[in-house]
């Protein structure tokens, strides 16, 4: 298997975990699970086997960004580096549909900070954080008149 089939199976299951995180996120098997737990293991299992298959083939390192680009000039450890992002990023959906849940964030407020943490990862974290703090203070503001 090349690695660039790999990389077109491992974008399928990313993909599908994504629409299944969308579409069926608010059902507790889907982010619980499946985008929680089975996907991002099953990536993080084909990570590491292409780690240990492919981590002496390349030379480089992460001590400086030449070392890193070097590294990632063998295209199975740039696609480790790829699968390395899928999963995390799925991960850190599920976890977000999971906190927002548990705040109570509509749903409707969910679906693009999903969409951004799947395309740009932390820049979907950062507006999952954004949108988490404007609905806590707009419900905490009126338990916080009613102490007052």
């Amino acid at each position: 298997m090349t690695a660039e089939n790999v990389f077109s199976i491992a974008n399928i299951i990313a993909l599908a975990g994504w629409l299944i995180l969308i579409v069926m996120g608010r059902h507790r098997w889907a982010h619980t699970l499946v985008t929680g737990v089975i996907l991002p293991l099953l990536l993080t299992a084909l990570y590491t086997a292409i780690l240990v298959i492919h981590w002496t083939e390349s030379e480089g390192g992460f001590s400086s960004l030449a070392g890193v680009q070097a590294l990632f000039s063998n295209q199975w450890l740039l696609l480790a580096g790829w699968v390395h992002y899928l999963a995390f990023d799925l991960f850190v959906g599920s976890w977000e549909v999971r906190d927002a849940q548990q705040h109570r964030i509509p749903r409707w407020a969910m679906i693009p900070c999903l969409i951004l943490t799947f395309l740009f990862g932390p820049a979907g974290l950062l507006l999952y954080a954004m949108v988490r703090t404007l609905a806590l203070r707009r419900m905490t503001l009126p338990e916080l008149r009613n102490h007052a």
